[in-house]
């Protein structure tokens, strides 16, 4: 059975530079890392803001086809990983159908998001790529995704605004 996720926040690593969506499990508190692309990472941030752009992204677009033709996004799943690569699904209700449609895991999220569905993550993803949370050590010590997320700046991905 998958397990449902929230977006904890977009970071940027540290080494590579590369922007970063992670995902919690709430229940837990473990987290899922996805090294993503920067135009996905400003997407999902705008999102997490509630920012609306000036002009749609898109994201917007597909939310709007979506509702155009009276069907709505009902979840996002990120099924498997091979070699390193994340894969997702789109679930889709229709009028009278259930439709699955392969996705990015960060367009999934970032549509996710905006049409307010389910995140999911496959057991299998879960166990083979989840970092265990952890409380503050004794001396006050954090662990690594949680100071990444306290230093996260919401704002160093807008320079990069459509």
């Amino acid at each position: 059975m998958p397990k449902e996720v929230t977006v904890a926040g977009v970071t940027v690593d540290p080494l590579t530079k590369s922007p970063i969506v992670v995902l919690r499990e709430p229940e837990s508190g473990n987290v899922i890392p996805i090294w993503i692309g920067l135009l996905e990472a400003n997407a999902i941030a705008l999102a997490v803001e509630g920012t609306d752009p000036p002009r749609p992204m898109s994201h917007d677009l597909m939310k709007s086809i979506l509702h155009a033709t009276g069907t709505r996004l009902r979840s996002v799943e990120i099924t498997e990983i091979h070699e390193g690569t994340y894969f997702a699904l789109l679930h889709i209700e229709g009028i009278g159908e259930s439709v699955t449609v392969d996705a990015r895991p960060s367009d999934a999220i970032a549509l996710a998001l905006r049409c307010g569905a389910r995140i999911l993550v496959s057991d299998t993803v879960f166990t083979e790529s989840s970092i265990p949370a952890t409380a503050a050590t004794e001396d006050g010590e954090k662990d690594k995704w949680t100071e990444l997320l306290e230093k996260m700046d919401p704002e160093q991905f807008s320079k990069y605004k459509m």
